[in-house]
């Protein structure tokens, strides 16, 4: 039995610190990581990860991290994006909002036929279908613990768990590696580019100038961090409200729905009020704030728990990989418009329908760096991913668990 050690909160942190700036150096010195618009975090993270593996296979050490900074990192992230929302945008993402929903609740369809094909076709044993589609593609390893036990005990699969959080945990790594060189191949087949008119949602330009909407310093930065407090405080206080209601939200989706509205009505209430939206602050810490939990998110993954699940997994995941790619391709980009806002959604959708909310972001994130930003594709792929979706992704498992 491998012993086990617990990374304490602050030694995560600082090592994620450490992760991320091995990745940006990899990213430096491997020109493929960097042209195919790998997230400095992925490339670091995942090495950390095989790093843990290594020690558990030989050293026969199971190393553990605290995870609690990652949490609030979340919250920090997507309340930026909230405050980042104006009304306008809202208005226009409206009939895209629309059309990316539909395109996902069918996207949702198709991942679990192939899943539940797939198994069919290789004889794995009943109940493992559900696990290897939307349970953990789109809902990820969060949905993957809500409904194992229950998927366990319908199909007597006792190590539905397990099989779960292996499908979340690689679909997770296919996801991060896949969604820059997909917007990037269609950046470059149709020439597109950002406009250059909007602020950075998330993150800086990589040049020295000073960016759109004044320079960043320590008021601005503490203004920054106090307005996002303030609103996820407001947050908490308001999730047993949002309980009563039935509807079950994860925490950062309450937060960000907060923060979009005391974003557009405070400022117009008190217009001298300094106010972080649109700033460069405001990008910075938001990008901080993603690549942390990033970086968190990969090297804690525990690798050694795929082990023993065979070929049988790999071929599966294979193939929903090239169905998801082949969908966004096809699917995703035309009906979106074919544009740069379509070509950066085109990224976000590999996590939509292979990883997790934060890295479909952090894919997008990655590609405005570069060519420009995207403000409604940050508005609306947030909204269907961690709100809408969630809500369908619960009407197929139910459906698939009759």
């Amino acid at each position: 039995m491998p012993a086990t050690y617990e990374v304490s909160g602050l030694l995560t942190f600082t090592i994620a610190i450490l992760v991320y700036f091995l990745g940006a150096g990899l990213n430096e010195i491997i020109a493929p990581l960097k042209r195919w618009n790998i997230p400095e975090a992925v490339t670091g993270g995942i090495l950390a990860a095989l790093a843990t593996l290594f020690a558990y296979k030989v050293v026969g050490l199971a190393v553990s991290f605290d995870l609690d900074a990652r949490d609030l990192l979340l919250l920090y992230f997507f309340t930026g994006i909230g405050l980042n929302a104006r009304v306008s945008d809202l208005a226009t993402g409206g009939k895209p909002l629309v059309i990316l929903l539909l395109l996902t609740v069918t996207y949702l369809v198709l991942q679990n036929v192939v899943a539940v094909g797939g198994a069919a076709v290789l004889g794995l044993p009943h109940g493992v279908g559900p696990l290897l589609g939307s349970v953990s593609l789109v809902g990820g390893h969060g949905t993957t613990i809500a409904w194992a036990p229950m998927i366990s005990q319908r199909f007597d699969l006792p190590n539905a768990l397990e099989i779960g959080i292996a499908s979340a945990t690689l679909g997770l790594v296919i996801a991060s590696l896949v969604g820059g060189p997909v917007a990037g191949l269609l950046i470059s087949r149709f020439n597109l580019r950002g406009t250059g008119d909007d602020a950075p949602m998330v993150g800086l330009p990589d040049t020295p100038a000073e960016p759109e909407g004044g320079s960043v310093d320590y008021k601005n930065i503490l203004v920054t961090i106090l307005a996002l407090n303030l609103v996820i405080i407001i947050g908490y206080a308001l999730e047993g409200v949002v309980e009563k209601t039935g509807l079950k939200l994860p925490m950062f989706v309450v937060c960000m729905l907060v923060a979009i509205v005391i974003t557009n009505i405070l400022p117009k209430l008190a217009p001298r009020m300094p106010w972080p939206a649109r700033t460069p602050a405001l990008a910075l810490v938001s990008d901080l704030s993603l690549k942390i939990f990033l970086a968190m998110s990969l090297m804690s993954m525990q690798l050694w728990t795929l082990g023993g699940l065979g070929p049988a997994l790999a071929t599966v995941l294979g193939l929903q990989t090239l169905v998801a790619v082949a969908y966004i391709l096809f699917v995703v980009f035309p009906a979106m418009g074919r544009n740069y806002q379509a070509a950066v959604l085109a990224a976000g959708f590999t996590g939509i329908s292979l990883g997790a909310t934060p890295t479909a972001i952090a894919n997008m994130t990655a590609v405005t760096r570069t060519h420009g930003p995207a403000p409604i594709a940050f508005i609306i792929l947030p909204l269907v991913s961690a709100f809408f979706i969630d809500i369908a992704n619960a009407l197929a498992i139910g459906f698939m668990l009759r």
